[in-house]
């Protein structure tokens, strides 16, 4: 099946899941509190062990439209039809199959839109599930996660590393006075102004206007002097939500490793900052799955 087109019994199906009660918490509900319907074929209920294929867009973001997971191999593969969100990570032709669920409901390990929406459909089936903002999708959002940081910020013209700090920040590299080596981060000129057991003291040598785009995103140098090098964050408001950024140390949003990618949530230029998201970009998000049942056994 087609999982771009639907029928007319799916199409009403999405004006119950959309409406009823104000929301697909509502919505969903009604499949879970009534029995299937007698005389058709089975439908997905409580307890039930199925396989389903799916697509995961976002709706209501600055993402809207994007992919953010699938099922298929070709929704993962067509970036011209199916344009990929952010964070979206491919895992290999051999990582897209039917999504199998064990024990339909709360103890399957889904999040409670996309299980409750999945009540009541039969096999090759295809239905619409609209997830707000709230705790039937990937929610709470982790205030911790959100950082702030200032458009323009500035860095020591010299710098001076302990050696272990330099081997850190140049790997490899094996340097003598008066080397002119790269940056690892701007890419511009450095200078070893000295160098000794002990130390490594290196000069930055940017000019004005010389832009990289270290964290995923244009920083130019505004001003050099001989203790600063004035840098700005080339970002606007219209920025937030659609630029990924990395961050050298990461930080640790209850995950197993410091996250080390964060979304430019907001963009202030009356306060001259913005601000890092380390949420995965699904959490806080309203979420539209396009479902369909493969298999559905008791």
């Amino acid at each position: 099946m087609d999982e771009r087109r639907f029928s007319g019994t799916v199409l009403a199906i999405l004006v119950v899941v959309v409406i009823v009660g104000g929301g697909v918490g509502a919505g969903v509900l009604y499949w879970v509190t009534h029995p299937a319907p007698s005389g058709g074929p089975p439908t997905a209920q409580l307890g039930n062990n199925l396989t389903v294929n799916y697509i995961g867009m976002f709706g209501g973001t600055p993402q809207q439209g994007r992919v953010f997971d699938s099922s298929f191999l070709s929704v993962a593969t067509n970036n011209a039809s199916y344009p990929k969100s952010l964070e979206f990570q491919f895992r290999g032709a051999s990582g897209y199959t039917p999504l199998s669920v064990t024990n339909l409901g709360p103890a399957s390990g889904l999040i409670g839109g996309f299980w409750q929406g999945l009540i009541g459909l039969a096999v090759n089936q295809t239905r619409i599930i609209t997830i707000p903002v709230g705790p039937l999708g990937y929610w709470p959002v982790n205030a911790s996660c959100f950082v702030s940081e200032p458009l323009r910020y500035t860095i020591p013209t010299v710098r001076t590393y302990t050696s272990a700090a330099f081997s850190s920040a140049f790997p490899g590299l094996v340097v003598t006075s008066g080397m002119t080596i790269a940056d690892p981060t701007y890419g511009w000129n450095d200078l070893v102004l000295s160098k000794n057991a002990s130390a490594v003291v290196i000069q930055n040598l940017p000019s004005p206007g010389y832009t990289s785009s270290p964290f995923g995103w244009p920083v130019t140098v505004a001003n050099v002097s001989a203790s600063v090098i004035t840098l700005v964050n080339n970002l606007t408001p219209a920025s937030a939500g659609l630029v990924l950024g990395t961050s050298a140390t990461g930080m640790d949003c209850g995950g197993t490793t410091p996250k080390t990618q964060f979304i430019v949530s907001s963009v202030n230029l009356a306060t001259g900052t913005f601000t890092e998201n380390y949420n995965p970009e699904t959490v806080g998000a309203t979420l539209i799955f396009t479902v369909t049942i493969v298999t559905l056994g008791p």
